[in-house]
C-alpha cells in the first residue's frame, strides 16, 4: 500500500486540487442527505478484494458522497451550533494528518504538544482562572464534560473513604447540554435536573439543594452551569452558583462548549463573570473558535486532580514517566489515551491571524444576532420569543404549528438555500415549537438573514 507510483502522485494532486478549491470556495454547496439505499445504488460496493482504484473512489466522494453531506461552514447553515473553521485551520488540518504525530505523550509529540500548550495558555487566560490552571484538547464537549466529571467524582471520593462505593449526584439545569445526561450514564451517577425557562441561578440551586433528603444531599459532588445554552445562548448565574459551590464544598463545572468562544469578545466577556471561580470549564474550539472538527477542550483549576483520575499505568507506558522523557502528557488529563494533536490547526490559525482577528470574528456573530433581532421585530409575520442571547435567536412564525416549521426547514434545505431548524421552548403543556438561528460564520450577511425570513411569508 505504501509503494509510491505515478498513479498515487496524480491522485495526490487531485486531492490537493479539491482541497484548495474547497478552502477557497466562499459559496460552498449546502448538501442534502440521501437514504442509505439510494447511496448504495449510486455508489455500489467500494470496499472490495481488489479495490476500485483511487480515481474512481475519489470521483464517488466528490460527486456523490460529499453532495449528500452538509457543509457546516455554509453561510446560511444556521442550525444547531454550526462551525466555520478558518481557511488557515483547514489547511493546517491537512498538515496535522500528514505529520502522523501521536499526541498522547511528550516523548512522541513534544513539539506539537508544545504548540497546543501555547493555545491552551490563551484559552485559560480567557477564563481568568488562577495561575496553575491548565487543560487539554479533547474530541469535543461530550468528552470534555465526561473527563471533568470523572475528575470531580474521583476527587470527591478521595476526600472520604466512605464515598468510594457511593453513587454520586450531579445538579444541572434541564437546559444543560444533552451530553450531561449521557455523561451521567457512563459514570453511573444520578442527575438532578432543575427546570427553568431562563437561566439557572443561585436561588434555584439553593432551593433544590434544600429539597434533597440528607442522604441524597451527601451524595451531591458537582454542580454544572452552562456558559451559553445550546438552545438559546443563555448564560447561567455563574458567580452566584460559584459562591454556593465554594460554601458547600461542591465541584463547580461550567459547560461553555458553545458559548466559551465569546470569552474572546470584549463586549461579551462581562457576561461570564464567575467562570474564573470554576473547578473545570469546557470550551469547544470547533464551534466558535473557528477550528475544524474535532477539537474540544477541558480546563481544570487544579490539573493534578484530573491527573489523579485519568493517568493510565502499564508496563509498556513506564518509559513515558522516565525523567529524561518527562513533559506534559495530554493523555493524563482526559479519558482518551490515543489522540491526534487536534489543537494544531487552531494553533496555526491563531499564530497566522492573531487573537485580535478572532475577537473581531466573534463580535460579528454577536452583531448578526442583534441584526436578526431587529429584522424580526420589523417583520409583521414573525416575532421574537426572547431577546437574542450570544449568537442565538429564537423566533416564531405567527399561526404556525410544529409541522409547518418542519416543512419549512425541509423545503429550504432541499432547495440548497439554507438549513435552519426548529426547536422547542417551555415545559409540559406550554411547550412551543419555534425557529432558531445560531450565528457562527462571519461570512453570513444581513441579506442572508432577511432572505431566510422571507421564506416564511
Amino acid at each position: 500500500m505504501h509503494t509510491i507510483d505515478l498513479g498515487l502522485v496524480e491522485m495526490t494532486l487531485d486531492v490537493v486540487k479539491f482541497a484548495i478549491g474547497r478552502i477557497t470556495d466562499t459559496t460552498p454547496h449546502l448538501g442534502y442527505p440521501k437514504s442509505a439505499d439510494e447511496l448504495r445504488r449510486l455508489v455500489g460496493e467500494t470496499v472490495t478484494p481488489q479495490g476500485i482504484g483511487g480515481e474512481v473512489a475519489f470521483g464517488l466522494f466528490r460527486d456523490v458522497l460529499m453532495k449528500a453531506s452538509v457543509s457546516i461552514d455554509h453561510p446560511r447553515h444556521l442550525a444547531f451550533v454550526p462551525a466555520s473553521p478558518t481557511r488557515a485551520a483547514v489547511m493546517f488540518d491537512l498538515v496535522t494528518s500528514a505529520a502522523c504525530v501521536h499526541g498522547a505523550f511528550w516523548l512522541e509529540g513534544a513539539g506539537c504538544i508544545f504548540a497546543e500548550m501555547q493555545v491552551m495558555e490563551w484559552l485559560v487566560s480567557l477564563t481568568g482562572m488562577p495561575d496553575g490552571a491548565f487543560g487539554v484538547f479533547t474530541s469535543g464537549g461530550t468528552e470534555a464534560n465526561l473527563s471533568a466529571m470523572v475528575a470531580a467524582r474521583e476527587a470527591w471520593r478521595a476526600a472520604d473513604p466512605e464515598r468510594r462505593t457511593r453513587r454520586g449526584i450531579v445538579i444541572a439545569a434541564d437546559s444543560a447540554h444533552s451530553s450531561i445526561r449521557a455523561m451521567a450514564k457512563v459514570i453511573d451517577a444520578d442527575v438532578v435536573f432543575v427546570p427553568t425557562d431562563d437561566r439557572f441561578d443561585a436561588a434555584l440551586l439553593r432551593q433544590h439543594l434544600g429539597w434533597l433528603s440528607p442522604p441524597d444531599r451527601q451524595r451531591v459532588f458537582a454542580v454544572i452551569a452552562t456558559g451559553g445554552t445550546t438552545n438559546a445562548g443563555i448564560i447561567d448565574d455563574l458567580a452566584g452558583i460559584a459562591a454556593i459551590c465554594e460554601r458547600e464544598g461542591l465541584w463547580f463545572h461550567v459547560d461553555a462548549a458553545y458559548g466559551g468562544g465569546a470569552l474572546a469578545a470584549p463586549s461579551a466577556r462581562p457576561l461570564f463573570t464567575g467562570i474564573e471561580r470554576a473547578d473545570s470549564v469546557t470550551i469547544d474550539p470547533h464551534k466558535w473558535l473557528f477550528s475544524p472538527y474535532d477539537c474540544g477542550a477541558v480546563i481544570y483549576r487544579r490539573p493534578e486532580l484530573a491527573r489523579m483520575a485519568h493517568a493510565q499505568e502499564g508496563s509498556y507506558l513506564d518509559i513515558f514517566s522516565d525523567e529524561a522523557m518527562r513533559g506534559f502528557n495530554p493523555s493524563d488529563y482526559q479519558i482518551q489515551l490515543t489522540r491526534r494533536v487536534r489543537g494544531l490547526p487552531l494553533w496555526f490559525s491563531l499564530a497566522m491571524h492573531g487573537t485580535d482577528r478572532y475577537a473581531q470574528a466573534i463580535e460579528r456573530g454577536l452583531e448578526l444576532a442583534r441584526i436578526a433581532g431587529r429584522l424580526i421585530e420589523a417583520s409583521p409575520h414573525v416575532q421574537l420569543v426572547r431577546p437574542p442571547s450570544l449568537s442565538c435567536v429564537l423566533f416564531r412564525r405567527a399561526g404556525w404549528a410544529a409541522g409547518d416549521y418542519r416543512d419549512w426547514t425541509l423545503r429550504n434545505h432541499r432547495s440548497g438555500y439554507a438549513l435552519v431548524t426548529p426547536t422547542t421552548v417551555g415545559h409540559g403543556p406550554d411547550t412551543e415549537t419555534v425557529a432558531r438561528f445560531c450565528f457562527i460564520n462571519p461570512d453570513t450577511t444581513e441579506q442572508d438573514v432577511q432572505g431566510i425570513l422571507d421564506t416564511m411569508v
